[in-house]
C-alpha cells in the first residue's frame, strides 16, 4: 500500500511503462511487503493459518523470469517498528472480523463468496508471511536484508549511495517520501496462451514472454512539473497529507463525503500558504473536529518528517546509523524508535532472528494482537494473557541481560487486543538476573557430536545435528549426558564453529530452559515423556516439532477435548455426545500435523472451531521461538561461537520452531471421523472405505489417506506419551478419557 491518491492521480499522469529488458544486468532492490502485497494470495490461507501451500511456486517462476531478463532482485524487510503507530491493534480485528464474516457465508453453503471475503481479509500480513519469504529466497539463492526499522528507507539509502548498491526500486509511492528519484511499480509479466483442446479453454501457460513483459514506473521530477513545478519539500507534503502508513490522511478528509483526490490535497495546502503549520493552526473547527485534533495531527506530521529525513539505516559498512545524522535532532529516537546494539542490528539484518523480541524491548511495549479466528475464548486469552506471561518474560529477559544498563532499567507494558486500555506494566530489572547463566554449561563440540550421531544413526539414519530429535535422543546415555557438561574456560579459545555445533547447543539450552533437561544434563521427566513421543515416531524429524509442542500444550493443559470455543462453527455435529468429543480430542491432535498436499493452495473444507485451536498451538509455537532466538544471541553476543560467516539463514531454518503448519491436517481427520455415524454401521470396512473415498474429493491437491495415516500415528504417539507419564511422577489429567478416545478411534482406523 502506498498514497493511494497519489497512485490515483499518477495512473493517468505520469505513469510510464518500458520493456524489461530495459533492466538487463540492473540490480533491483525490493520493497518485501510491497511485493507480498501485489502477490496473489491463497484464498483461504487465513481460514487454515501457516505458512502458504502454493504460493513458492508462483515466487519462484516471477523471480525465475526476471533473473532470465538479466534483472537481479534484492529484497528488503523491514525490521523493528518505528513506534508511530496510533492503533496498533486495528489491522488485527479488522482481518478477525472479515474472517468472522467469511465463515458465516461459508456456514451458509457459500464457498465461494466466502473465498472472497478470506482473500481480502488483510490475512495473513506480509510481516506474517516474512519468514515464510526470507526461506524462499535463501534456498533459490536470492539475496535479502532486514533493514534496522523501515525497508523503505533502507532502500533509498541503498540507491543513493555512492557505490550505488542497487540500479533501481520496485516499491510503493511511499518511497518519493525518501526523494527517490524514479520508482518501479509494477512487473508486468507475459505469458504465452495456452488453450486446452479438451475443454476449449485458454488458459495462461508457463512460457514466459521477455520480448512483451514489460515495467511500469514513475519519475519524480515528471510529478513535480506536472503538479505545478513544486518542490520536493512541497510534494513531500502533499504525499504525507494524503496518508499513507507513514502519517495518516489530514482529518478533515474524512467529511469529504465522495472521497478526496490528490489535487484536493494540494488545494488545501496551497489555499494555507503552502504551509503544514498554518493549515493546521488555522483551519476551521467543528464539533466532530475539534482544534486539538489538528494540533495533534501537526505534531504526528513533524514527527513524521523527522523520522524520514533522519531514519536509521544499516550501512554498507555494517554500521547502524541515522541519515544525514550530523543535523539529526538529540531526540531522534522519539520518531524513528529507540536503537538496538549494532551486534544485535546485524543478526537481524542477516535473517538470523526474527524482529519480535528485539521490538518489545525497543518499544517498551509487547503488543498481543487478535488472531485469525479473533481469540474471543477465555481458554486462549488466559493463554496469551497467564500462561504465556512467563515465557514472554524469560526471552525478554535473556535480551536485556546482554545489553546495556539503560536497557536493563526500562519501563514495559504488555498490551491486549482484547482489552486495549489495559497495561500489565512491568521494569526489565525485575527480569534480571536471567536464567541465561543456567545454560553455559553447554559447549560440545565437533567431535564428540558427530561421534553421538554415528551411534544414532545405527538405529535412526541420516539424524540431523542440532536437532530435537538428535538433542533429546543422544542424552537417553546416561554416560554422553555427563560429557556434554562442558562449561567454557576462561582459556578455551575454541569457539564453536559449525552450523551443527551452534545448532546442537542452543537446542539443548532451550530444553534445559524449559524442563526437558535438568543441570547435570540428565533428561527430566518430561524429557522422558517427549522422548517417548519421538522414539513412537522413529525420531523422524519432519515431526519433531509437532511433538515437542504436543507435550507443550499438554503441560499448559490445553490439549483437551474441552468445548473451548462455544459459538464457533466447525465443532463435530454428529453421533452421540461421546462421539464428538472423541472426534474432537482426535482433531485437535491432528492440528499439530502437516497435511500431506501438493504445492497448490489449499481447497477443503473449513472449521473456526479448529483454526481457533491452530490459534492456541501458534501462540505456544511463538513462544518457543523466542526463547530459543534469545538464546542463540545470547550465545554470540557472549563470544562463544565464531562470528565470521555467512550461514546466518541456515542457521535460523536447522532451528526448531520456525515453520507453521496450518490446521488443515485437524480439519480433514474432523470430517472424516464427524462422517462416519452418518452411517448405519460406522465402524464397518465397507464404511471407512466408503468415506475416505468420498475424502479425496473434500482435498483436490492433497492425498486424503495418506494424511488420515499421518494423523493416527501422530495419535499413538501423543498417546502413548500421556499413558507413560505416571511411569515418570507426571500425570496427565483426564487419563481414563484419553483411554476411552483412543479405544473409539482403534474402531474407526484401519
Amino acid at each position: 500500500m502506498g498514497v493511494l491518491a497519489f497512485d490515483n492521480w499518477a495512473a493517468t499522469r505520469v505513469l510510464r511503462s518500458m520493456p524489461i529488458s530495459a533492466l538487463s544486468t540492473s540490480v533491483i532492490g525490493i520493497d518485501a511487503t510491497y511485493y507480498l502485497e501485489g502477490t496473489a494470495k491463497e484464498p483461504l490461507l487465513s481460514a487454515t493459518g501457516g505458512f502458504p501451500l502454493g504460493l513458492e511456486s508462483s515466487f519462484v517462476r516471477e523471480l525465475r523470469d526476471l533473473q532470465t531478463v538479466g534483472l537481479k532482485p534484492h529484497f528488503v524487510f523491514n525490521g523493528l517498528d518505528d513506534g508511530n503507530n496510533d492503533n496498533p491493534f486495528g489491522p488485527s480485528l479488522a482481518s478477525a472480523k472479515a474472517n468472522a464474516a467469511a465463515f458465516e457465508t461459508y456456514d451458509r453453503d457459500m464457498a465461494d463468496q466466502a473465498a472472497g471475503i478470506f482473500r481480502a481479509s488483510g490475512a495473513p500480513t506480509p510481516a506474517a508471511l516474512s519468514g515464510f519469504l526470507k526461506r524462499l529466497l535463501h534456498k533459490h539463492g536470492i539475496s535479502f536484508t532486514v533493514a534496522p526499522f523501515s525497508a523503505l528507507a533502507q532502500l533509498a539509502y541503498f540507491e543513493k549511495h555512492p557505490n550505488q548498491f542497487i540500479d533501481a526500486i520496485y516499491g510503493p509511492s511511499e518511497l518519493f517520501l525518501y526523494g527517490v528519484d524514479k520508482l518501479i511499480t509494477k512487473f508486468k509479466l507475459a505469458y504465452r496462451p495456452h488453450e486446452d483442446p479438451r475443454k476449449g479453454v485458454i488458459r495462461r501457460s508457463s512460457q514466459f514472454m521477455p520480448d512483451h513483459s514489460e515495467f511500469e514506473w514513475i519519475d519524480r521530477r515528471i510529478c513535480l512539473e506536472e503538479l505545478g513545478r513544486i518542490s520536493s519539500d512541497l510534494f513531500v507534503d502533499y504525499l504525507l497529507l494524503a496518508g499513507s502508513k507513514t502519517l495518516g490522511p489530514f482529518p478533515a478528509f474524512k467529511n469529504f463525503e465522495k472521497g478526496y483526490m490528490l489535487r484536493d490535497v494540494a488545494n488545501l495546502i496551497d489555499s494555507y500558504g503552502r504551509s503544514v503549520t498554518s493549515l493546521c493552526n488555522q483551519y476551521p473547527e467543528d464539533k466532530q473536529t475539534p482544534r486539538s485534533v489538528y494540533l495533534t495531527y501537526l505534531d504526528q506530521y513533524k514527527r513524521a518528517l523527522t523520522g524520514i529525513r533522519h531514519h536509521v539505516v544499516i550501512t554498507m559498512e555494517g554500521d547502524v546509523e541515522a541519515l544525514d545524522k550530523g543535523n539529526a535532532p538529540n531526540d531522534v529516537h522519539d520518531c524513528v524508535g529507540q536503537r538496538l546494539p549494532e551486534e544485535l542490528n546485524m543478526y537481524l539484518s542477516r535473517g538470523m532472528i526474527q524482529p519480535r523480541v528485539l521490538n518489545w524491548l525497543s518499544s517498551g511495549t509487547i503488543l498481543m494482537h487478535a488472531p485469525y479466528d479473533g481469540g474471543d475464548s477465555e481458554v486462549y486469552q488466559k493463554l496469551i494473557r497467564v500462561q504465556l506471561e512467563p515465557l514472554r518474560k524469560q526471552a525478554l529477559g535473556l535480551l536485556a541481560d546482554l545489553v546495556h544498563r539503560y536497557w536493563q532499567r526500562k519501563d514495559m507494558a504488555t498490551k491486549y487486543w482484547f482489552d486495549p486500555n489495559y497495561e500489565a506494566k512491568f521494569n526489565t530489572k525485575e527480569l534480571l538476573p536471567s536464567s541465561g547463566d543456567l545454560l553455559v554449561s553447554w559447549n560440545v563440540k565437533g567431535d564428540a557430536l558427530s561421534d553421538r550421531r554415528q551411534v544414532l544413526n545405527k538405529e535412526f539414519p541420516n539424524l540431523p545435528l542440532g536437532g530435537l530429535c538428535f538433542a533429546i535422543g543422544s542424552l537417553q546415555n546416561t554416560d554422553f549426558a555427563t560429557s556434554t557438561i562442558t562449561p567454557r574456560s576462561k582459556n578455551d579459545q575454541r569457539l564453536l564453529e559449525t552450523r551443527e555445533e551452534i545448532c546442537a547447543n542452543a537446542v539443548w539450552r532451550f530444553l534445559q530452559l524449559r524442563g526437558y533437561i535438568n543441570q547435570q544434563h540428565q533428561l527430566t521427566a518430561w524429557g522422558k515423556i517427549l522422548n517417548g513421543m519421538l522414539s513412537a515416531i522413529q525420531y523422524d524429524s519432519e515431526r519433531e516439532r509437532a511433538t515437542l509442542l504436543a507435550v507443550e500444550l499438554l503441560r499448559f493443559d490445553v490439549l483437551k477435548a474441552d468445548t473451548m470455543f462455544s459459538g464457533y462453527s466447525g465443532a463435530p455435529y454428529r453421533g452421540t455426545d461421546m462421539d464428538r468429543r472423541n472426534c474432537m480430542l482426535v482433531s485437535r491432535v491432528a492440528c499439530l500435523g502437516r497435511l500431506i498436499h501438493q504445492p497448490r493452495g489449499y481447497s477443503g473444507p473449513l472449521s473456526r472451531h479448529l483454526l481457533a485451536y491452530h490459534s492456541i498451538i501458534s501462540a505456544v509455537q511463538a513462544s518457543m521461538r523466542d526463547l530459543v532466538e534469545m538464546i542463540l544471541v545470547m550465545m554470540f553476543v557472549d563470544g562463544g561461537v565464531e562470528r565470521d560467516r555467512d550461514d546466518w539463514m541456515d542457521i535460523a531454518l536447522r532451528l526448531p520452531f520456525f515453520e507453521e503448519d496450518s490446521c488443515a491436517l485437524g480439519v480433514v481427520v474432523l470430517n472424516y471421523l464427524d462422517e462416519l455415524p452418518s452411517r448405519p454401521e460406522p465402524t464397518s470396512e465397507a464404511t471407512r472405505d466408503e468415506i475416505k473415498s468420498k475424502g479425496q474429493g473434500w482435498i483436490a491437491h492433497g492425498d486424503f489417506n495418506r494424511s488420515l495415516l499421518h494423523a493416527f500415528q501422530l495419535w499413538d504417539a501423543v498417546y502413548g506419551a500421556v499413558k507413560g507419564a505416571k511411569e515418570y511422577g507426571e500425570e496427565v489429567k483426564e487419563l481414563k478419557m484419553w483411554e476411552e478416545v483412543d479405544q473409539w478411534l482403534s474402531q474407526r482406523r484401519d
